[in-house]
């Protein structure tokens, strides 16, 4: 679902009414305020007046400790009603027991009496809380002739509706509308403020101009574009994006999370951390990407994604990283075959002819030898033709290049064919260079079937990868050896890129006695994404 966003005019409407409705409370809490005061104030005193006037007649100090009192002190209580407007008018004894209400339900209930001082033979008037509703309360005592308190009288009026109190300050309503409309002023300018500074001073016609802008600078570019927030749904997603990620529909408001892509990308877009060429695989094509975090007047508001298709730079790149290889390893040859060359010359100026059948022979076997071991363990010519060239690169680096005797590898697909040799071209290449210098200087490669995968391990006897570097050797451009013209940092990321366009992995472990193992893994047949493990 799209979350829906307020437009410019909706905010301004909103913080309108925000304005009106704190003028209006105000208005209605100063009203309120005054009626009540007011009401308590006036009703308050005449309680006490008719509660006063009550216990100070004569029939009531007479007859209220006589039997029949309530018959006689009835039309007092109903007088008294009559004269104050009063909701209840009641007479009680000493002890708080009505004797005569204006409510005959009352007669025999007790009185309520709170923070009352009558008990004191003390008038007293205040707010008090009757079945849960507020009365403005008096109560007067009742003095005998003997000067003893014989009981009290007690007046009561509820408290009028909230609606009537606030109509009740009209006397005022002229201040209530200048106060109102001082605050709809402020109001107002504030609006003001607050709407040019998050427009930046631009009017509505330049504001739909700048968002006509952006839209088809947005969908003109090459690049892919998407833009995440802070929740991670997708704010912007140009055209470019739409194709490089194979997205249909309806995507701007979604969740990343809810987006038909591989997980290691679903991560990247939603990630707000910069980064910088990040190769990713979506279906067939290869993707670098490079992500940047936005912010806004110093808040952070999501990030901005951008990526760009290589899919036939990372294929060229292959292509070039194998002549590379075949070049090296045709250099090698070149050299070993000339020092052989100059040593047979040798042999036969110097007319050492048993010498020279001896090395010829010696050559022959060898080479034969080689070949028929790397045959018997390697059905695919283009691989078993790399490991026969890789061994006299190794050779003449002084390192001893192995065959293992689990090596079995039927003849493959030319696709996998090409990138398995490039695969053991890079790592054969790096193992090589490990090792020189060290004692013993030795690589061990095992290419087999496991299954349904492809495995190919390559071990050497170099010191190791450092563990502060295992993460890094797979990323583009990092390299451990010299600059070289064209650049290093090449060779492992191809082999992850490779990896990962085929739905496998490629592991770096180190085995107990030194150096470091690579190992390959790919389906026979899938090509799916896959995972890199370091």
């Amino acid at each position: 679902m799209r979350r829906s966003r307020m437009t410019l005019a909706g905010q301004v409407l909103v913080l309108q009414l925000v304005v009106m409705l704190v003028v209006l409370v105000v208005v209605g809490m100063i009203s309120l305020r005054q009626s009540t005061t007011a009401f308590e104030e006036q009703r308050g005193s005449a309680m006490r007046s008719v509660a006063e006037y009550i216990a100070n007649v004569s029939v009531v100090r007479t007859e209220l400790t006589e039997p029949g009192a309530t018959r006689a002190l009835a039309p007092m209580v109903d007088r008294g009603l009559q004269l104050s407007g009063a909701t209840v008018v009641a007479i009680a004894d000493v002890d708080g027991t009505v004797i005569a209400s204006s409510d005959p339900s009352q007669v025999g209930s007790q009185v309520q009496i709170d923070e009352s001082e009558i008990d004191d033979g003390r008038g007293w008037s205040g707010d008090q809380t009757i079945d849960g509703e507020r009365f403005v309360v008096a109560h007067a005592p009742v003095i005998a002739d003997d000067g003893n308190q014989i009981g009290f009288t007690v007046a009561a009026q509820e408290y009028p509706r909230l609606w009537d109190r606030l109509t009740d300050g009209t006397t005022d309503l002229a201040l209530f509308l200048g106060i109102g409309a001082l605050a709809g002023g402020l109001g107002t300018w504030w609006v003001s403020r607050v709407l040019k500074r998050r427009t930046r001073g631009l009017g509505s016609d330049e504001i739909a101009t700048l968002a006509d802008h952006r839209e088809a600078l947005l969908h003109s570019i090459g690049e892919g574009v998407v833009a995440v927030d802070t929740d991670g749904r997708v704010t912007l997603l140009n055209d470019g994006a739409r194709t490089l990620l194979g997205l249909r529909g309806d995507v701007v408001g979604r969740r990343v999370a809810s987006l038909d892509l591989p997980a290691d990308v679903r991560a990247l877009l939603s990630d707000h951390d910069d980064a910088h060429d990040e190769v990713v695989v979506v279906g067939d094509r290869v993707l670098v990407a490079n992500r940047r975090s936005a912010r806004s007047q110093g808040r952070g508001i999501g990030s901005v994604t951008s990526m760009r298709d290589r899919t036939e730079l990372v294929s060229l790149r292959n292509q070039l990283s194998s002549n590379l290889s075949i070049s090296d390893t045709l250099r090698a040859q070149t050299h070993e075959f000339a020092n052989r060359l100059h040593t047979i010359s040798g042999l036969v100026e110097l007319e050492e002819y048993d010498e020279l059948s001896q090395l010829l022979g010696s050559l022959t076997r060898e080479r034969a030898d080689l070949d028929a071991n790397i045959r018997d363990h390697v059905a695919d010519p283009a691989v078993a033709a790399l490991v026969v060239a890789k061994s006299s690169a190794a050779q003449e680096a002084a390192v001893r290049l192995v065959l293992d005797d689990a090596s079995r590898l039927p003849e493959l697909d030319r696709e996998l064919s090409a990138d398995l040799t490039t695969v053991i071209g890079n790592l054969v290449d790096n193992a090589i260079d490990a090792c020189r210098g060290h004692d013993p200087a030795e690589v061990v490669v095992r290419v087999a079937r496991r299954g349904d995968d492809v495995e190919v391990v390559v071990t050497d006897s170099g010191p190791g990868v450092a563990p502060e570097l295992r993460d890094s050797i797979f990323v583009r451009g990092f390299s451990t050896k010299p600059e070289v013209l064209g650049g290093r940092g090449i060779g492992l990321p191809l082999v992850r890129l490779i990896a990962a366009r085929r739905g496998g992995a490629v592991v770096l472990t180190h085995p107990t006695g030194g150096g470091a193992r690579f190992t390959f893994t790919v389906p026979l047949l899938t090509s799916t994404p896959g995972q890199v493990l370091a």
